[in-house]
Formats: C-alpha cells, structure tokens, sequence
C-alpha cells in the first residue's frame, strides 16, 4: 500500500509536487485537503494555513513538514502531534534575501530616504544632516542563521552592530547581549532596530511600548520576523509621537494586511507584502523527499525544529 502524504498550502502548486513525486517516489500518494480519505493511512503532512483541529486522527504520521522557516503556524494548533518530528526550510537563498531586505531598509533609513522621498514629492530641496555609519548603531534581535547573517552584513557596511538572543553568543563583529536582563541595554544603544526572532509565547508582542520607550529618541524599525511580535497599537503610537522616526514592515497579524489597515496610509511606515526572503518554493519539494529517504534509511532528518523550543 502506498503511503499518503497530506497537502495544504495557498503558497505552493500540488501538480509540481506530484509529478515529481511521481518520479522519484512512485509509492507516495498525494491527497489534497480536504478530501484526505482514511486519517489513518497519512504517513507525511506538508502544510500551511489549514484550519486548527485537523491534526486530529492523524496517529500514523510521521513528519510535518512546515514551508515556512518558522513553525509558529504549526504550534499554535492544539491538535499537533508533539511528538512528530517537523522540519522546516532552510535555504541560502532565503538567508541572503532576507539579509540583503535588512541591509537596503537599514540602509534607507539611515540616508532619510524616506524623509528625501517626501521632500520630492513637495518638490522641496533640503539637506538632511546625515551622521556617518561608524557613528549609526544597529541592533537585530535574533541570531539564528538570518540573523547573524543580517548583523554580519550591518557591521560590513559600517554601523556598529550588537545582537540580542535568548541565549549567550559571541561573535568578534557583533555585541552580543542575551536574556530578559540583556533586552534594556541592547535596546538602548539600536537606532535601528531589525526584528528577526522566531515566534514563540515569550516573544510574542515583544515590540509594545516599553520596549519601544527604551529606544534612542528617533529610532528606526524594521521587522520581517512575524507580524505577532509587535503590538501594532503601541508602534502606531511611537511613530505618531516622534519617538519612532519611521518603520519598515514585512509582517503583519493580518496577512494579506486589510485595505483599512493604517500602516498602509501613515507618512512614517514602509509595507511590503511579506517577501523579505527569496526562497525557492519548488526546493522545498526536494528537501521532503530527501527527508522521507532519510527517515526510511533510519538517518538523521534535515532542517529539523526543535518543537518545545517553537522554531
């Protein structure tokens, strides 16, 4: 009997996956949610966005393969199977696209392209006394392999660059801090400030108005971690007030963001529909069937989360 591997994705084309599946491993089914048939018989599930609750009954599954580089959208589902292995993609096109995202909007906020961007709109011209870089403190929360990839590029470019993580790291370009009691004094030194942790519950609304208060007057931000790390109230509030000088969001709690939303209309916000990365969607088809010839060889999975840490 063949084994079933269990699709749902807004994101992805399951023709593609078919019919490579179909040339190198013949004895995968493919069934497309919601017509899964029998939940016992699904070995494999690749999903992203199916509704909370349909995890249930699955008790032969094997793997999860989640298509993002967070499982957020995975663990926030009560009927997760906590003892099911989930990878996630990782690739060095995601990793340089995201790091290439932070350099150019680290970048335009610290020339004040967006403040020269209004000034043409007005056809108004004026210099912007512009500090240099050396002199320009840079701060990314979160130094996984994106991360650390971000900070590095930062620091290649001139800003002084410190990172702030859960726990210790060193690096001989970057000022590392760590913990609840590392979070004031790396705050306090970002002027711009570059969100790239992963979404669990102890960083979730970690952007609200007293982390926001212990930025530098003026501070710039940009996330492209997830929308759910920032209490889009409080940031409105500090752009509003001067506190913030400007945003750059790739994220959002609601994706696709409302037409309504205030992001889109205010002076001091950039929005980009969540494309910070670059990865390649049809990689992730042959990072699962390398996964499924791995477990099947008895091998150590790839690109394998740590689910009770929630990335």
């Amino acid at each position: 009997m063949a084994e079933v591997l269990l699709f749902h994705s807004p994101y992805d084309d399951v023709t593609a996956w078919r019919a490579r599946f179909a040339r190198e491993l013949q004895d995968i089914e493919i069934r497309v949610w919601p017509d899964i048939g029998a939940r016992k018989e699904i070995a494999y599930a690749f999903v992203e966005g199916m509704p909370e609750g349909e995890f249930t009954g699955l008790e032969n599954l094997k793997i999860i393969f989640s298509p993002g580089a967070g499982i957020d959208h995975l663990m926030r589902d009560p009927s997760l199977p906590r003892n099911v292995p989930i990878t996630r993609n990782v690739q060095e096109r995601m990793t340089l696209g995201m790091t290439q995202y932070v350099a150019l909007h680290a970048l335009r906020h610290h020339r004040h392209m967006p403040q020269y961007q209004e000034q043409q709109r007005r056809a108004q011209w004026r210099e912007i006394a512009q500090p240099g870089a050396w002199e320009r403190r840079a701060g990314v929360m979160g130094l996984g392999a994106i991360g650390l990839s971000a900070a590095q590029a930062l620091a290649g470019i001139g800003f002084r660059t410190a990172g702030w993580s859960r726990g210790p790291h060193t690096h001989p370009d970057i000022e590392c801090f760590h913990g609840t009691d590392g979070l004031g004094a790396f705050l306090a030194r970002s002027d711009i400030l570059v969100c790239i942790l992963p979404l669990t519950p102890e960083t979730e609304g970690i952007v609200n108005a007293r982390t926001l208060g212990q930025l530098p007057e003026g501070a710039s931000f940009i996330n492209l971690g997830r929308g759910r790390h920032v209490v889009e109230e409080d940031l409105l509030a500090a752009l509003d007030s001067g506190r913030l000088s400007h945003a750059t969001l790739d994220v959002f709690r609601a994706e696709p963001l409302p037409a309504s939303s205030t992001f889109w209309r205010h002076p001091r916000v950039t929005v980009t529909p969540h494309r910070a990365g670059n990865s390649n969607r049809l990689l992730l088809i042959d990072q699962a069937i390398e996964n499924i010839g791995r477990l099947r060889a008895g091998r150590p999975l790839v690109n394998l989360a740590d689910s009770r840490r929630g990335y």
